[in-house]
């Protein structure tokens, strides 16, 4: 069976092998391809890098580079040197799904500059706020302080902030304009109101208001008017008419002054003798009357020495006298009563209690008036002179005229009352305000009482009547409101009750008990109102046996708070870089909720452990952030060393000499490459694949550099194996056909003058030329016979080696062939051994010395160019 398989299917075994074979040998044009292809492009990377640096100040240029280059290092390199926001924004919407980097500082540039556009747009709203405030006549400083509070969040340019400075400053000055104003309107306030009680001349006081009437008049010129408050002009006007009236006042006291004086300096002027004491008497009292001052006392004294220096008035004789009696009839007179001696002091609280008088009259309290003058009837005071005389009695007379009015206008006021409580119930007021308005109503009856006297009986009575129906829906109103008081205290017994037997209860259901315990606070919070008297006793009560209730889960939530303050010092331990921190946290806070459900804690205490519990955690979250912005940081910076290993080799340039020089710069390259970019930690995820790739790409282009080499020194030792091999294959020929002519100087000095091979191609070529030369003497013939038994076992052995190596050997040799296939096949398929690589196959088919003829000669220099020239 096997027999026919191989005469029937010839062609798989052929192209298992060549199959196989195609693995192990690369061909040399794809090798060089791919190096000239490497270094074709490093050599546009690094026109394209000066390309982009020599288009720095022309952004137009730049775009174009960005758009049309195909190299990322060059593109970020040209990036730089566009500022401009149109070409930004091109910029970035060409690289936006082509190169990240681009992109990103595109991106950048982009928001700065949006960024400063909108501080600028603020900037210039807030200084045109500022102009507008400055042509605003009402300028308040609460305006100007929050401008103040919008410009401190705001980085403008030195131009606006120049002219915001200035606009500030003007602000500034017109805020201390408005304070100057003010506190000069305030002065002239104060000086007005002054003006009333100085004690000045009617001339010094009228110069004053005239200066203060200027100054107001300036005021009112002033640009910051506007921004003084109303009061302020109110206040003024009011004291000035004060003033005014003090001006006046004085005026006409001066005037009767100069009355009273001019009628003494006639009278004065006048004969004594021509005088009448009653007459000056009548005219003295018929002038208009001065105040108690020093200036009356003294026109009173100059008045009394006029009355003096006038003659005595005649008095009549009596009849008897006059008839020439001779004695007169003596007049009996009543016996003079001696008066106790007044005291000073007595005599001046009288006058002073007159004062007040008068002035309780100008003020029209006529009940403060009656007290008055019960307190001067009551009072004892000395001799009064005919002027203080005159004026009590004028004031006794002016009391009387004011009191009949009082009581007149009384009874009138008592008529409007009694309107009053008849109009009530039409009202409809509301009960409160309707009891108000009764109480009111009664106090001022009685305040009628006080001040008018007692009002008729007839009107009382009506007035009562009206008042008590007008209170009749008051009345009942609060009667019910007595009956819901008595109903809520009954309410608050009950919840009383209920608190303590749950309190009797000793209930562990710790929820329950604190759910109970918040439902009987807020009723009670929601009961009505009680009486005074049994508010405080329930009061007590409840809170005795809510204490009695609450004591316990007091002491639960006690514990409650422990807990949950460890689970807080729990939170804290945590470590945010650790990775299981996360599942932990969530753990906590489940068991934090747990335990919120079975026994919540008072509202308070617990919203403030919450939220120290959660500050916590977000602070967790919060490192575990910054750990990551970190580490996004780290992977950032390890991404830009690796770009810049691959732009190292990318850029790489193996220098000048020899192969084995170059090849061992490529392979140390490579070496501290592979190291540094071990070294580099983690990139992030989204950048990893590409720059794998790039860096893969970046090795196999520096490694195609080193295959070529490589290709080319294998190429030379398989020429020189090829040489060797030839020197030695004819030195075995010439002993076969007897003609070693040359001697084994010759021989030595033609081996020695081609280049070293490998050590092992060499150490095996060595001893088999070595064998071959040393049998050029007497032992030729022998090693002859040795060359031509070898023969058999040559051909078998480069049989073997073609079918490995997929090499074509021939028609004549298709028989012997498949039969090797077979052999070979079988051979691979035993497990446990070894089979051996062409190289070391092509190593032993060197060594064999044997005859060789010019086909055979031939199938192994084809073997040569197979194996040999990648053979390492």
């Amino acid at each position: 069976m096997m027999v026919v398989l191989i005469h029937a299917k010839p062609v798989m075994f052929e192209f298992l092998f060549k199959r196989s074979a195609s693995k192990t040998a690369v061909p040399d044009p794809v090798v060089a391809e791919q190096a000239a292809a490497s270094a074709q492009s490093a050599s546009r990377r690094a026109e394209q890098v000066a390309r982009a640096h020599a288009v720095a100040g022309d952004e137009a240029a730049a775009f174009e580079f960005i758009v049309s280059s195909e190299f990322a290092d060059a593109r970020l390199i040209a990036a730089e040197h566009v500022h401009a926001l149109p070409l930004l924004e091109k910029v970035h919407h060409a690289m936006r799904n082509t190169d990240r980097r681009v992109a990103k500082l595109m991106q950048g540039r982009i928001d700065l500059i949006r960024h400063q556009a909108a501080e600028t747009q603020r900037a210039q709203a807030s200084l045109d706020t500022a102009q507008r405030l400055l042509n605003d006549e009402k300028l308040s400083p609460n305006q100007v302080a929050e401008l103040d509070r919008q410009w401190q969040v705001i980085k403008a340019t030195p131009e606006l902030a120049t002219a915001f400075a200035a606009a500030r400053a003007a602000l500034a000055a017109r805020l201390e304009a408005q304070v100057v104003l003010q506190r000069a309107v305030i002065d002239a306030v104060a000086a007005a109101r002054a003006l009333a009680s100085n004690g000045q001349s009617a001339g010094e006081l009228a110069q004053a208001l005239a200066r203060l009437d200027g100054e107001h008049a300036q005021h009112a010129q002033s640009p910051e008017r506007g921004s003084l408050p109303k009061h302020l002009e109110s206040d003024f006007i009011q004291a000035r008419e004060q003033a005014q009236s003090a001006l006046q006042a004085l005026q006409q006291h001066q005037a009767v002054f100069d009355a009273r004086q001019l009628a003494l300096a006639e009278w004065q002027a006048q004969d004594a003798a021509t005088l009448d004491v009653d007459t000056l008497k009548r005219a003295w009292q018929a002038l208009p009357r001065l105040p108690e001052s020093p200036l009356s006392d003294s026109l009173q004294q100059q008045f009394a020495a006029v009355l003096a220096s006038a003659p005595a008035p005649v008095q009549a004789a009596a009849p008897e006298a006059a008839a020439g009696h001779a004695e007169p009839i003596p007049v009996l007179r009543k016996p003079r009563q001696e008066h106790a001696p007044v005291s000073k002091e007595a005599t001046e609280q009288f006058f002073k209690t007159l004062d007040a008088l008068e002035a309780a009259l100008q003020d029209g309290l006529l009940h403060v008036a009656s007290e008055h003058d019960k307190t001067l009837r009551d009072s004892k005071h000395g001799r009064l002179t005919p002027a203080q005389a005159d004026r009590l009695a004028h004031v006794r007379g002016e009391f009387k005229r004011l009191a009949d009015w009082a009581r007149w206008g009384g009874n009138v006021s008592r008529e409007e009352l009694v309107k009053a409580g008849e109009e009530l119930p039409a009202q409809e007021l509301p009960m409160a305000e309707l009891a108000k308005k009764v109480g009111s109503l009664r106090e001022r009856w009685k305040s009628l009482d006080t001040l008018s006297g007692p009002a008729p009986k007839s009107l009382w009575e009506r007035f009562d009547a009206a008042c008590s129906l007008a209170y009749a829906p008051a009345a009942q109103h609060f009667k019910q409101l007595a009956e819901e008081r008595h109903g809520n205290a009954a309410k608050a017994q009950e919840l009383i009750a209920e608190t303590a037997a749950l309190a009797a209860e000793e209930s562990t259901d710790w929820k329950h008990v604190a759910s109970a315990s918040q439902r009987l606070r807020q009723a009670w919070t929601r009961l009505g109102t009680i009486d005074r008297k049994e508010k405080k006793r329930l009061d007590a009560e409840f809170g005795a046996a809510l204490d009695a209730l609450s004591k316990p889960l007091d002491t639960q939530r006690q514990i409650e708070t422990a807990r949950r303050e460890q689970l807080i010092v729990e939170v804290g331990l945590l470590k945010p870089s650790e990775r299981n921190t996360v599942d932990m946290l969530k753990a906590l806070q489940d068991k934090w909720q747990e335990l919120a459900k079975a026994l919540p804690l008072e509202r308070r205490a617990e919203q403030a452990l919450w939220q120290r519990f959660r500050a916590a955690c977000d602070d967790i979250f919060a490192r575990r952030k910054e750990t990551a912005h970190a580490a996004d940081h780290e992977r950032r910076e390890h991404l830009h060393a690796r770009e810049a290993l691959c732009a190292a080799l990318e850029t790489a340039v193996v220098p000048e000499g020899d192969d084995k020089s170059r090849t061992a710069f490529i392979n140390h390259l490579l070496r501290d490459t592979r190291a540094a970019w071990n070294a580099t930690g983690p990139v992030p995820r989204a950048s990893e694949a590409k720059i794998e790739q790039r860096y893969h790409a970046a090795v196999a282009g520096v490694q195609a550099q080193a295959d070529a080499i490589a290709e080319r020194a294998g190429a030379a030792q398989a020429n020189a194996l090829r040489d060797k091999l030839r020197l030695a294959q004819a030195l075995e020929t010439a002993l076969v056909e007897g003609d070693a002519s040359a001697d084994a100087a010759a021989w030595s000095e033609r081996w020695n003058a081609l280049p070293p091979l490998d050590t092992q191609y060499e150490r095996s070529l060595q001893q088999r030329f070595a064998a071959a030369q040393a049998a050029l003497g007497e032992g030729a013939a022998a090693y002859v016979q040795q060359l031509q038994a070898n023969q058999a076992r040559l051909l078998e052995e480069v049989l073997r080696l073609e079918i490995v190596a997929g090499v074509d050997s021939g028609a004549e040799f298709a028989r012997d062939r498949l039969k090797m296939q077979v052999e070979v096949l079988q051979s691979s398929l035993k497990s446990g051994q070894k089979p051996l690589t062409q190289v070391s196959q092509l190593m032993q088919l060197c060594a064999i010395a044997a005859a060789t003829d010019a086909r055979t000669a031939s199938r192994i220099e084809t073997l040569l160019r197979r194996i040999g020239g990648h053979a390492k």
